[in-house]
């Protein structure tokens, strides 16, 4: 039986979907998480169930004095594991990507240097260290730009200031939210680049020894200009012209080969306008939160299942039924409490709506970017056409209902 090595982060989307691959394609998995080092004893767990995903080279060490007999595969769940998951595979002698490559594209001031290095077009950014006053930067920016948090993910930590007044405060905000999300906040400053007008489009794909395989390529027909940049909508097949399309592809493709990406999942974020492609992130993982699963009927299997096929050294095999499918995360109106959700049913219910899944808690604290780090559910559609898919998710979406309560209620004092 095959055995997989599986990084599963303890609050993670995808841990159940991945394990719900694992069982019906027969394959044993050996767990790996990251719970809290000095709970995780008294809880009678592996020292491989306490890993520091965010320090590599120490987790690694652990993982390979504990596993015991050598697995055919590591694979990170979501970005959290992949430099982690990199790492092990090398020292394991297993395929995948380059840990230096892994590590360079998550951190956004590297990926613009490697960018500019390479002739790809890339708007001017500027590395501002921690205790830099960003007035000092003004002389040398060209409004708008964007504040960017190095190494954090679905647009966490991302603003944009049309203004001197508004960079001062954006980069305060970016601050306070990479020190509270990154250990080594202090040491990585944060990024301050110009604003790429355009569309944003979203490339998945897979590696196979440097070769990439485009999965989907996803239109976001929302426009996402800021100052925050919350995304809520996926639809596939994209509507752009095939030239267009065939422009994301062969870039997408180049940058992983200067990269350095050659194996295992991929997921690129993009703008496109008149002067070209312009990346956003180019990350070795496959798309986040639920989103995966917009694109079974697409695939003919789960995006988790071609994943691990394609890590046991299958190449993958498309054998979907056609049409079009979309995602919808849902965007958190308010920061607060929520407390629950209505009209679920009725959203489900309508024509072109597949599953609506909730996914907030109740009790749980939750917000919008550039703070939050989830969304309060996803919405998944299909139809004959993409226009269609989307249709469905705004109009499933009207139907939803939340009660957000403050986190701290007003007290009004009895007269």
């Amino acid at each position: 039986m095959k055995r997989v090595l599986l990084l599963l982060p303890t609050t993670g989307y995808r841990n159940a979907d991945f394990l719900t691959a694992v069982q019906k394609l027969g394959i044993e998995v050996v767990a790996a998480a990251n719970y809290c080092h000095q709970l995780a004893p008294s809880w009678g767990f592996a020292s491989i169930m306490a890993l520091h995903f965010d320090r590599p080279q120490q987790a690694a060490a652990t993982v390979l004095r504990e596993i015991g007999r050598r697995p055919d595969a590591v694979l990170a769940v979501d970005d959290a594991g992949v430099e982690l998951a990199a790492l092990l595979s090398e020292r394991l002698g297993l395929p995948g990507n380059p840990a230096q490559a892994v590590r360079r594209v998550r951190d956004k001031l590297e990926f613009r240097r490697l960018l500019r290095q390479h002739g790809f077009p890339c708007p001017e950014f500027h590395h501002l260290p921690s205790d830099a006053d960003p007035l000092g930067l003004t002389p040398a920016l060209q409004f708008p730009v964007v504040v960017k948090a190095r190494r954090l993910s679905a647009s966490r930590g991302v603003i944009r200031a049309d203004n001197a007044e508004e960079l001062v405060r954006a980069v305060g905000w970016v601050r306070a939210i990479q020190s509270r999300a990154d250990r080594d906040a202090q040491a990585l400053g944060v990024v301050i680049e110009g604003f790429i007008p355009g569309r944003e489009y979203a490339l998945e794909g897979i590696l196979e020894r440097g070769a990439l395989t485009t999965l989907a390529l996803f239109d976001k027909p929302d426009p996402l200009d800021g100052p925050y940049f919350e995304e809520t909508l996926y639809v596939t097949p994209s509507r752009l012209p095939e030239e267009a399309q065939r422009r994301i592809r062969d870039e997408v493709a180049r940058v992983c080969r200067e990269a350095g990406l050659r194996h295992g999942p991929v997921h690129a974020e993009v703008r496109f306008n008149r002067h070209g492609v312009w990346f956003l992130e180019i990350a070795a993982r496959s798309i986040g939160g639920l989103c995966a699963r917009a694109l079974t009927h697409v695939l003919g299997m789960s995006l988790e299942e071609l994943i691990l096929n394609h890590a046991l050294g299958q190449p993958p095999t498309l054998s979907g039924d056609g049409g079009a499918a979309g995602v919808m995360m849902v965007p958190t109106p308010r920061r607060g409490i929520f407390h629950g959700s209505e009209g679920v049913a009725a959203a489900q219910s309508l024509p072109g709506i597949s599953a609506v899944s909730i996914t907030a808690e109740q009790g749980q604290i939750v917000a919008p970017p550039p703070d939050g780090a989830s969304y309060l559910g996803f919405i998944f559609s299909r139809g004959a056409s993409a226009a269609e898919a989307e249709r469905a998710l705004r109009a499933a979406h009207d139907l939803l209902r939340f009660d957000i309560r403050p986190e701290y209620p007003a007290l009004i004092a009895a007269r």
